[in-house]
């Protein structure tokens, strides 16, 4: 009985293939990426083990243990470059995904399509501005001498600051730039969920003499939950990867705001490059990982016992 149902869904899936060849065609670079630079990588989790040597490859290499861990565990900064990864993703979590689902939902009562439609290539256009042309963008405003903040401060009667020594304003200011740049991509999707939502709902509560708010409270925001905590799900998920990008794009090597800013990333790429040892870059990696799918399994838990609709699985 369970041959005859292997052949059937080898069957089912070889007729799939022909009957939608084109389709997965389209997805076949992203299952050759994910592949080549997802499962192919696995085998080097080993090196977090070792001590790893390039010309003995990682199944020769010498066994240490644990030791790789203490790199980052005994460390007197890894406490803040965990807390500042935690903290700041948390932030951009949570006002990232209030300003993508206001865009949305403030996109969908317009009701001038042209309008509608340069608007979002507007929000869209910053998602594809590289970080190195943002750093620049964000230094115009806040340099010390000719940065636009300090000149309305000044014209203002207050004095200049200079915001590269102020650590504790960077993680609003880095808050601000993502969701600036991030949000209009994530409004997209909860648009498509928007667009998915039977009008016979709406047509019903507008009978009944609702309006567009309460509307949008008793249908649209209810019906939107489960992609909300799906992709807030996906996101805890990487809740221990910093955007190292961003980080290192805007911060650099300005140790002045490392208090505030520095990021496991970020703390293992200067490590990395400063010692040259990727056994211990693979073992903070692997700590990552760990932790991600730990938070992941454990949110997903909590949210199928009293969201159900919101669950991965």
């Amino acid at each position: 009985m369970e041959k005859k149902l292997r052949r059937r869904s080898r069957i089912g899936i070889l007729s799939d293939i022909r009957r939608n060849g084109t389709s997965y065609l389209l997805i076949l670079p992203a299952m050759v990426y994910t592949f080549i630079f997802g499962y192919m990588t696995y085998p080097y989790m080993l090196i977090a083990f070792q001590r790893f040597n390039y010309t003995k490859g990682i199944f020769n290499s010498e066994w240490v243990g644990l030791q790789n861990f203490e790199f980052f565990f005994r460390s007197n900064k890894a406490f803040i470059v965990t807390f500042n990864t935690i903290f700041l993703n948390l932030l951009f979590i949570f006002f990232g995904t209030l300003a993508a689902l206001a865009i949305a939902l403030l996109l969908n009562e317009l009701r001038k399509k042209l309008f509608v439609k340069i608007s979002q290539s507007v929000m869209l256009f910053p998602n594809f501005i590289s970080w190195i042309v943002i750093s620049y963008v964000i230094y115009a405003f806040f340099s010390m001498d000719m940065g636009i903040v300090n000149q309305m401060l000044n014209k203002l009667g207050f004095s200049s600051i200079n915001w590269y020594t102020e650590a504790q304003a960077w993680p609003a200011i880095l808050t601000l730039m993502h969701v600036w740049k991030g949000a209009g991509m994530s409004a997209v999707i909860y648009l498509a969920t928007i667009t998915g939502i039977d009008d016979t709902l709406y047509e019903a509560a507008q009978i009944d003499g609702a309006n567009r708010w309460q509307m949008c409270k008793k249908i649209t925001l209810p019906l939107m939950m489960p992609t909300v905590v799906i992709l807030t799900l996906l996101s805890i998920g990487k809740i221990m990867y910093g955007d190292f990008g961003m980080i290192y794009a805007l911060i650099g090597d300005n140790g002045t705001l490392y208090q505030t800013t520095d990021i496991i990333d970020t703390y293992v790429f200067r490590s990395l490059r400063q010692i040259g040892d990727p056994s211990e870059a693979m073992a903070v990696g692997l700590f990552q990982s760990v932790v991600g799918f730990i938070l992941v399994f454990g949110t997903n838990t909590i949210t199928r016992k009293f969201f159900r609709d919101g669950a991965l699985y």
